[in-house]
């Protein structure tokens, strides 16, 4: 059972203030009749919720895909940066999403936003070994060693062992990186201590999810269950 201002605040609709007084005034209906108690308890699953005659949803969990633009910060809130929630419209920062893992300030591309904490946890628990897919541009001329290298597990120059990763080359300065870890600046650091300092990068896939190409720096859409189910296949 869920209170009604707090299933109808899930959806972003308005703010949990402004709902209550949405609610008193007899704008909202369950199951046909009209009510007026902000706090009354509703099963999500049973009751159909209408707000000025429009059925509201009963899904409580939102994921969403993000193409990150460069210079955004992933963080929920930052006083002197731009964050990706700042990209998003007022309602969908109303439903409590947050960031999948993080994109460094300098790297674009596919980013997930959800309000599901299970979700977020599956996705970037090392148990789940979920893949994530990164198009690089480097300085300088990439090599079969690399890639034997990148196979064979990189050490970096601090002692950090990374698992084996594949790197395909795509142009001598450019390749994708696939990888199943997500330590810090792992994609820059593994090709550095390759001496292939890194000029751009891009995350272009979770798991078999891939970006959206048509989205655009700043471009979000909503994902349904069949596309989340991709980021785990």
């Amino acid at each position: 059972m869920l209170r009604l201002d707090k299933l109808l605040s899930e959806q972003g609709l308005a703010s949990r203030r402004e709902l209550k007084d949405i609610i008193r005034s007899g704008r909202v209906s369950v199951d046909g009749q009209r009510v007026t108690n902000p706090e009354m308890k509703i099963d999500p699953e049973r009751s159909a919720v209408t707000l000025d005659g429009e059925r509201i949803s009963a899904q409580r969990f939102h994921t969403f895909m993000l193409d990150k633009p460069l210079g955004v910060v992933t963080a929920t809130e930052d006083r002197r940066e731009k964050t990706v929630l700042d990209l998003l419209p007022p309602e969908l920062r109303r439903m409590g999403v947050f960031p999948v893992g993080r994109l460094d300030k300098d790297t674009s591309g596919l980013l997930l936003l959800t309000n599901d904490g299970d979700l977020a946890h599956r996705v970037i628990s090392p148990k789940s070994a979920v893949e994530k897919c990164y198009s690089a541009k480097v300085d300088g001329v990439l090599t079969e060693e690399d890639v034997e290298a990148f196979r064979s597990g990189l050490v970096l120059k601090d002692g950090t062992r990374c698992l084996p990763a594949e790197l395909t080359i795509l142009e001598p300065d450019s390749c994708l990186v696939r990888l199943t870890e997500g330590k810090y600046h792992q994609v820059r650091r593994m090709l550095a201590s390759r001496e292939k300092p890194v000029l751009t990068l891009r995350r272009v896939s979770i798991g078999a999810l891939e970006l959206d190409a048509a989205l655009g720096p700043g471009g979000w859409k909503e994902l349904d269950g069949a596309a989340l189910c991709r980021v785990f296949s």
